[in-house]
């Protein structure tokens, strides 16, 4: 090891992953980089064992595994950040294949302030040459992958897949929504956040990491939780007009309900404390990405 401290922490958050999890630490411990990372496994209680094999692998001294009980996509990737003792967090899906000196090339434009968090090109993992370069938001909110660029851009959402943050940064914007359920939105609002805050997303097209696209969760998911993820980042960042359409968009139960227990969560306290911190208001984010909602 060149340092006792990290440069980098590669955060994975991992549930009923299968030998998703070896595979990706395989790819990653074969990568050359001339920076030295810790990394960090977050198995969220997983139910198939996905993370046992920790236990005797080849690499299990560098690796720091971190066990919970079901606490949530966005929560997994803040407790393992609470965790990382690295200048930078690298959060990755646990389903992902590395090339060599990803890490160097990502943190290059961060360390030579050209943005403030960096996402990879990526790439299906069974059809190498369909690659995304960052992404965007339709009009219902859901995410699509933008074309191929030429230099670092800019990115209207961070993909959780795979990105670069420094831990200041990271802290600063508070992380992930605590408040969060299970799963749904958690990169959206991520990204949305650190664009309100003053900050800069961006996807460097000269890197590229395969991931594994699955057909289903291996988990059940909850239209609740993505519901009230939803409304949450709504009454956290956007104006009421925009927190009305959000309502439209819950399907499956009835919107007032999900206000409710969103309201009783405090989330206006937190909405105040951002609306004084930010340096740009939702209208100028979706503008700014020619988003129409």
């Amino acid at each position: 090891m060149k340092s006792a401290s990290p440069e980098v922490s590669i955060i994975f958050p991992a549930k009923n992953e299968g030998d998703n999890v070896k595979k990706t630490l395989d790819s990653l411990f074969v990568t050359h980089s001339n920076y030295h990372y810790e990394v960090i496994v977050v198995d969220d209680g997983s139910n198939d064992g996905c993370c046992n094999f920790i236990k005797t692998y080849s690499k299990r001294n560098h690796i720091k595994l971190i066990r919970t009980e079901g606490i949530g996509a966005a929560n997994a990737r803040n407790l393992g950040a609470k965790n990382a003792k690295g200048k930078y967090f690298a959060f990755c899906d646990a389903h992902l294949f590395f090339k060599d000196y990803w890490i160097d090339k990502l943190l290059k434009p961060l360390r030579d302030g050209k943005t403030d968090a960096i996402c990879p090109a990526i790439a299906d993992v069974n059809n190498p040459s369909s690659i995304g370069y960052g992404q965007s938001l339709k009009s219902n909110l859901g995410v699509y992958w933008k074309g191929k660029c030429q230099n670092i851009s800019d990115t209207a959402i961070l993909p959780g897949g795979c990105f670069i943050i420094s831990q200041s940064i990271f802290n600063n914007v508070g992380g992930f929504d605590t408040g969060f359920k299970r799963w749904g939105f958690e990169d959206i609002e991520l990204s949305i956040k650190l664009w309100l805050f003053g900050y800069r997303c961006s996807v460097l097209p000269s890197v590229t990491i395969l991931h594994l696209f699955r057909q289903s969760h291996p988990y059940q998911l909850s239209s609740h939780h993505i519901n009230y993820n939803l409304l949450r980042m709504a009454y956290s960042h956007f104006n009421q007009s925009r927190i009305k359409k959000c309502k439209n968009l819950i399907k499956k139960e009835d919107p007032k309900k999900v206000e409710k227990y969103v309201l009783k969560d405090g989330v206006l306290h937190q909405r105040n404390a951002y609306i004084k911190r930010r340096k740009h208001d939702d209208t100028w984010y979706f503008n700014r990405f020619s988003i129409s909602f």
